[in-house]
């Protein structure tokens, strides 16, 4: 009986120990942390916000299409945060080519930007994981400046 019962009981272990080996917890993307479309739209929206009542920044947008670039951006957002999309506009630097972009111009962008995360309840993490996918952008963004 105790020969049947050891060989048994390693095998139950083993079979219990094998379960616990298959059940991966992932975590959720930079896209999820972002609250998905639904968060990816209200971050795009305020930004846009944001940018419209900042004085130091505001011309930079008065010949654009707002919807347009709202699309792009939750587009863009949504592609560099591992979402469902695949960012369709043009390249940073034609995006951006003979604006005039100073730095202090980006660096107000990138408050603005700040801000709409954090009226969205974005948490840090997630707001410095976006703005570090989005930092090697800047050499395009302002290349032609």
């Amino acid at each position: 009986m105790i020969m049947f019962c050891r060989p048994a009981l390693i095998t139950l272990l083993l079979i219990g120990l094998s379960g616990c080996t298959t059940s991966q917890v992932t975590s959720p993307t930079l896209y999820q942390r972002l609250g998905g479309e639904a968060g990816v739209h209200d971050i795009v929206t305020d930004f846009l916000i944001n940018v419209a009542d900042d004085p130091r920044i505001v011309g930079y947008f008065a010949h654009t299409n707002i919807d347009y670039l709202a699309g792009s951006l939750a587009q863009y957002f949504c592609d560099i945060s591992d979402g469902p999309c695949t960012y369709q506009g043009p390249s940073m630097a034609l995006a951006h080519q003979h604006m005039g972009l100073t730095d202090a111009s980006f660096n107000a962008l990138v408050d603005n930007l700040q801000k709409a995360l954090m009226a969205q309840d974005i948490d840090m993490g997630a707001r410095n994981a976006l703005l570090g996918r989005l930092a090697p952008q800047y050499s395009d963004v302002m290349r032609d400046q």
